[in-house]
């Protein structure tokens, strides 16, 4: 019997935000309208947002031996995550992300490793156990590759479901692929990916199917952000379009983090990859109505909450999410 539900091999980003009215142009000093610090990096996001949705969840992943990695440890403990297999590097520091939030909730970042590059596939052998003894693991691609394709390898081996989200956006070491059985892009890593044009509605369905076909997949999941998302899952022979939830959107960081979190929950709770997807989607769509990422995942309740009273939980089998995931 698996001891975690989820394990995620992800990154560590103190992120220290800013908003301003605009993005500055090249050799401007602008002034901004606020500043907030958040921990996030989607590693620790996408662990938050899981067990937020009641999965047991574990975490591996390298911190710096300072303040703000020791905020971390505090963080994952108080949610329940397991931090056995977080590493402490004695002299980098820990990750930091720089986003720039506009007024409508949209954002852009810089992300500075540190110590999220230090990973090797030294340390994923270390952390064998653990993603081995989880049902679903969850990828980014914020760490080394070798360490990710250790870590995919090793997973996929044991019959554990992968899950890869390739961000940040730019080309996926092809020796990546054989070992994902679901991918997750937005829809700016979609059309990095395949050289299509995700704006274009008739053309979504064709970039899915282009990534299921070409990485062997077992499911695409592209998510469109304030347009909703969209699924592929081959083994079901099922496509479809899951709609958007309107909510008042404040700042949109961490919102695909809290999406893969909750889809990994579910999945390892039994639910079919469309039904995940919805659950995930309304996730996602709540995150975006709080400030920060780790901190803006909602729990299960309001996750479900939203999902009754959309029309898109019509569709839903009422079994799936009916009782309260398992329990260590």
């Amino acid at each position: 019997m698996s001891r975690y539900d989820v394990c995620v091999l992800g990154s560590f980003m103190k992120d220290l935000v800013a908003s301003a009215e605009r993005r500055p142009l090249p050799g401007e000093t602008l002034h901004g309208t606020g500043f907030a610090e958040f921990l996030g990096g989607k590693g620790v996001n996408q662990a938050i947002a899981a067990a937020r949705m009641g999965a047991r969840t574990a975490i591996v992943g390298t911190i710096g031996d300072d303040r703000y990695g020791e905020e971390f440890l505090d963080l994952l403990v108080a949610d329940g995550v397991d931090v056995d297999w977080v590493i402490r590097h004695p002299e980098l520091g820990t990750g930091v992300g720089l986003p720039l939030v506009l007024p409508d909730g949209s954002n852009s970042i810089i992300i500075v490793s540190r110590a999220n590059a230090a990973i090797t596939p030294a340390d994923i052998e270390a952390a064998g156990d653990v993603l081995t003894a989880s049902r679903v693991l969850s990828v980014q691609l914020e760490l080394p590759v070798e360490a990710s394709r250790a870590a995919l390898r090793l997973a996929s081996a044991a019959g554990v479901t992968t899950i890869l989200t390739p961000a940040p956006v730019g080309p996926v070491d092809p020796s990546l692929t054989a070992y994902v059985d679901i991918l997750v892009p937005n829809e700016v890593e979609a059309a990095a990916l395949t050289g299509l044009d995700c704006d274009d509605e008739s053309q979504v369905p064709m970039i899915a199917r282009k990534l299921a076909d070409e990485w062997d997949l077992r499911g695409c999941v592209v998510t469109l952000g304030s347009r909703g998302a969209y699924v592929l899952d081959r083994h079901a022979g099922v496509e479809l379009r899951v709609p958007p939830h309107r909510v008042a959107t404040v700042d949109t960081v961490g919102a695909g983090d809290a999406f893969c979190g909750s889809l990994a929950a579910s999945l390892a709770e039994g639910a079919s990859l469309t039904d995940a997807v919805r659950l995930a989607n309304a996730c996602g769509a709540l995150s975006t109505t709080l400030n920060g990422a780790a901190a803006s995942a909602p729990d299960r309740d309001a996750a479900l909450a939203l999902l009754a009273s959309s029309s898109d939980a019509l569709e839903i089998d009422s079994q799936t999410f009916a009782a309260a995931p398992p329990q260590p």
